[in-house]
């Protein structure tokens, strides 16, 4: 059975800033995926961000890009292994220069599901939803 791979190409004003940003957060960095142009940062073995330069990230479209820090287009919802572990990432991600969206309606409704999630806002706007979720088999 072959595995199944993620790639989420992102916008990013400040190609360094965003390799550190996620660098803090525990992720890693593949050399071997990144230029002057564009980063890969690996999430794990089956997830990887590619972060691309906002003058690189029109070359794979036709379509103009959008402006991420004053809209939203896309939410990145993770899935942890802990509630701890949202609270871990979540933490880091502020450290490192993230915005926490405080949405109070949807804490208690995830509460509500037995979820703890979270919500944050890296440098360049893009808005990412680490969870844990109580659910049988897990």
């Amino acid at each position: 059975m072959s595995s199944k791979m993620i790639f989420i190409n992102l916008p990013v004003a400040d190609l360094d800033r965003s390799k550190n940003f996620y660098e803090a957060l525990g992720w890693k960095v593949n050399q071997d995926f990144t230029d002057e142009n564009a980063a890969c940062i690996v999430v794990d073995d089956n997830i990887c961000l590619m972060l691309l330069t906002r003058d690189f990230f029109p070359t794979f479209s036709k379509r103009p890009l959008g402006d991420t820090v004053s809209t939203i287009g896309a939410a990145y919802a993770l899935a942890l292994s802990s509630a701890e572990e949202v609270d871990t990432l979540t933490a880091a991600a502020l450290a490192a220069g993230a915005i926490e969206e405080v949405n109070e309606d949807k804490r208690a409704q995830e509460a509500q599901v037995g979820m703890h999630g979270r919500t944050f806002i890296d440098p360049d706007g893009h808005q990412w939803e680490p969870f844990w979720m109580d659910y049988p088999g897990h």
